[in-house]
């Protein structure tokens, strides 16, 4: 059982009394009360600490990946609004992908703070795509609350302000005498009025300017503190509806047929006309990598998807595996430049495996085609992207193609693309019905995106007690950035702190990386080398592999220099924020106790998104531990306890930002010791969740506890994949200290294959029948 521990006083050094701030909205031309805001953000700037060798400030220490997107989404914050019916709700369609991460709670509980209405009369929707807004629709790296808090802050205010102002000339009182609560307005000598009956006269007969005052956290009774989740009860009670569970008219059961390698192409189909015969099948068509099969009941696509017999084009990697892969990355490695000639140094290469970006929604969409305009249904983090590529696929103009984002089940950057809905779109056109669109789970695993296979080689060198330099060489698979990011860079490029002609990837790698520590002359290089895989910023891009690397170093050089790996970490870092959770990680956990033979603590240190983290974690990984039985399945070290203190700039709702370091917390466990695809001649071996061994119960630490740290800010950090990277190092840390070697190879458990793969053809294996046999 998880404990969260949330300390509401201001830090030591914080402020204790904030200015309040105007911010600048716009009054909408409406029938009832709307609306907008107009607001650019920036970033915090690090705290720098005293050092024998300091390091100069890397890109991402002046401007990181989510003031980018902040920068490229201020221009059409003024298009995102707020509304007061006449029955008192207030409702707010969020721009952002609700994906199971407690967005629509936090933009609620914003609204509330400000509006002065309770959370039960507040409805957050998912807007549909507006090409409009421009970069101001794309959910991804940790930004979502930095870049809206603001924003959706202010339109709330202004309209609590109008409603103020229409009361007030109802009453024929000043407004100094007017006050609101609980989605009322209220007078000193007794009279209200709810928010409902107000909202005609608040409105606006044409939009105007307005501005508002928003509250000083002092003042706060919603913001900063646990909440449930707004849509929990819908969730537990399986009401909740998520792609598959629209009804749209007409829109049939439709799966898709795949090939043995990834990315494949039909050549030819040799029973068409047989299977289209089969019970409930009603059409079939050849699409871009696969034949769509749409039936009565998705049972039925899969009988037909495993009668079909096709004959397949290559795919874009045939014939790759782990090793050549591994071997064209070594090749690629861009060189080390400091020889160490007048130091001692140390230098460590680092391999990490393929790993899966499936979330447990598999791939889905309903679309709609028809000769004038199209409309689709699915869970999109840039809606914008897929409405545009879905247009020009069918024929269409962009205004004629409608697009619904629904709500996701799960997504760690995997919804950045939307390759379900393309495919749906696609097969809806060519079968000239509508369709219901549903990925297998082996087609996740075995056509989806992945987090691509890199290598990180580290050289340190160092003299006299310090460290003199730090070079990182990262390489990797290449990264797909087609989904947005690269246009939010192109819009932005005069305002980077970085030049040259970096590529798209190397520019958010540099926004994005940033060691911690004084390590004297200090580079982090990305180089990529050009496979086709489906590759995506699965969750922290690129920070888990490369903060690992770094973490592990660090653990090395304090050997090196007879120190304590916290003291070494303390004594080079630069941030006061990381020093504070460093402290407050060893205080709480316990850091140095006596613990058996073959077990050991880990720590590791992380800033990424403005936030600050230190976690803290215990491993076993005696003989009894790793060699512990369970059918089919992969066992290994079990991380016993853990402990994540987490800086988030202004925690929100603090019970949110729990869960989602928990959720960090396992998805490191699982990169370290587990989780990792096995790519032979062309496509992983994984084909399930079954052989895909993320962290399991037998694996999760038996206790977990994670502490928030007083507020450092009036504004949030970046926090849904905060926790990520630091727990991979600490996992990494501790099993290094556990065994008395260093782990060059992740997951741990990459070289174990416990399971036997599914065959690649047909690509749907037939649905179970037997699962009560697997029940433990």
């Amino acid at each position: 059982m998880a404990q969260q521990d949330h300390d509401a006083r201001p830090a030591p050094d914080a402020p204790r009394h904030f200015d309040r701030r105007r911010f600048l909205g716009f009054v909408l031309a409406a029938p009832t009360l709307a609306v907008a805001a107009q607001i650019a953000q920036t970033g915090l700037a690090p705290q720098e600490a005293d050092a024998a060798l300091p390091s100069l400030p890397q890109p991402a220490d002046l401007f990181d990946l989510g003031d980018l997107q902040n920068l490229a989404a201020a221009p059409t914050s003024g298009l995102i609004s707020v509304q007061i019916g006449t029955d008192g709700r207030a409702s707010f369609a969020v721009p952002r992908a609700e994906v199971g991460q407690g967005m629509t709670t936090a933009v609620a509980m914003m609204v509330a703070e400000e509006l002065d209405i309770p959370l039960s009369k507040i409805d957050v929707t998912l807007a549909d795509a507006r090409p409009e807004l421009l970069m101001n629709q794309l959910t991804g790296g940790s930004n979502s609350m930095r870049s809206i808090f603001t924003p959706v802050r202010t339109v709330s205010a202004i309209a609590r302000a109008r409603l103020v102002s229409a009361a007030a000339a109802q009453w024929g009182v000043p407004e100094s005498q007017v006050s609101t609560a609980d989605g009322m307005v209220h007078h000193t000598s007794g009279k209200r009025a709810s928010y409902g009956s107000l909202a005609k006269a608040a409105a606006a007969a044409k939009t105007t300017t307005a501005t508002a005052q928003l509250k000083s956290r002092a003042d706060f009774k919603v913001l900063g503190t646990a909440q449930n989740r707004i849509d929990a009860l819908e969730a537990v009670t399986g009401r909740k509806q998520y792609t598959l569970d629209h009804d749209v008219p007409g829109a049939l059961p439709t799966m898709v047929a795949r090939p043995p390698t990834i990315n494949g192409t039909v050549r030819s189909i040799q029973n068409e006309a047989d299977v289209k015969a089969m019970p409930g099948v009603t059409d079939i068509a050849t699409i871009a990598h696969g034949v769509a099969v749409r039936a009565e009941t998705f049972g039925q696509c899969i009988d037909a998807i495993r009668a079909l017999k096709v004959t397949w084009g290559p795919g874009t990697v045939d014939g790759e595996s782990d090793a050549t892969v591994l071997k064209k990355l070594k090749a690629a490695q861009l060189p080390l430049v400091v020889p160490g000639v007048l130091t001692q140094s140390l230098d460590a290469e680092f391999t990490f495996a393929f790993a899966s970006n499936s979330p447990l929604e598999t791939g889905s969409a309903i679309a709609d085609v028809r000769a004038d305009r199209a409309e689709i249904w699915s869970c999109l983090k840039v809606p914008i992207v897929a409405q545009e590529q879905i247009a020009q696929l069918v024929g269409l103009p962009q205004s004629a193609v409608t697009v619904h984002v629904t709500q996701g089940g799960g997504s760690f950057g995997r919804h950045l693309f939307h390759d379900a809905a393309l495919e749906a779109a696609e097969a809806s056109k060519k079968m000239g019905k509508a369709v219901k669109l549903m990925w297998s789970r082996t087609d996740d695993f075995r056509q989806g995106r992945v987090h691509p296979m890199c290598v990180s080689r580290v050289r340190a060198t160092y003299a006299l007690g310090n460290v003199v330099s730090f070079e990182q060489r990262h390489t990797s698979v290449q990264t797909e950035f087609s989904h947005g990011l690269g246009e939010m860079l192109t819009s932005t490029t005069a305002k980077l702190p970085i030049a040259g002609n970096l590529s798209f990837a190397e520019s958010i790698f540099e926004l994005t990386q940033s060691s911690p520590y004084n390590f004297g002359v200090t580079t982090q290089l990305l180089n990529e080398i050009p496979l086709k895989f489906n590759t995506g910023s699965m969750r922290n891009i690129y920070s888990p592999n490369v903060v690992t690397a770094e973490e592990l170093v660090v653990d090395q050089l304090a050997k090196k220099m007879g120190k304590d790996p916290v003291q070494f970490r303390r004594d080079f870092l630069k941030d006061a924020r990381l020093r504070a959770v460093l402290d407050k990680a060893v205080q709480v956990g316990e850091w140095g106790r006596s613990m058996p033979a073959g077990t050991a603590q880990g720590i590791a240190l992380h800033s990424e998104y403005r936030g600050a983290v230190a976690v803290l974690v215990e491993i076993d990984c005696r003989p009894e531990t790793v060699n512990r039985k369970v059918s089919e399945a992969v066992t290994g070290p079990r991380v016993t306890k853990a402990l994540v203190v987490v800086d988030p700039g202004f925690a929100i709702n603090p019970r949110g930002l729990e869960a989602q370091m928990i959720g960090g917390l396992n998805d490191g466990i699982a990169m370290c010791l587990t989780s990792s695809l096995h790519i032979k001649d062309g496509i992983p071996l994984e084909g399930s969740w079954d052989n895909y061994f993320y962290t399991r119960e037998w694996n999760t630490p038996v206790e977990t506890r994670v502490v928030i740290m007083p507020n450092t800010s009036d504004t949030p950090s970046g926090a849904g994949e905060l926790a990520v990277a630091p727990s991979f190092a600490a996992v990494a840390c501790a099993y290094a200290r556990a065994v008395g070697k260093m782990p060059t190879t992740f997951p741990i458990n990459h070289g174990t294959l416990s399971f036997e793969p599914l065959p690649l053809d047909p690509s749907t294996p037939p649905s179970p029948v037997d699962g009560l046999d697997y029940a433990y």
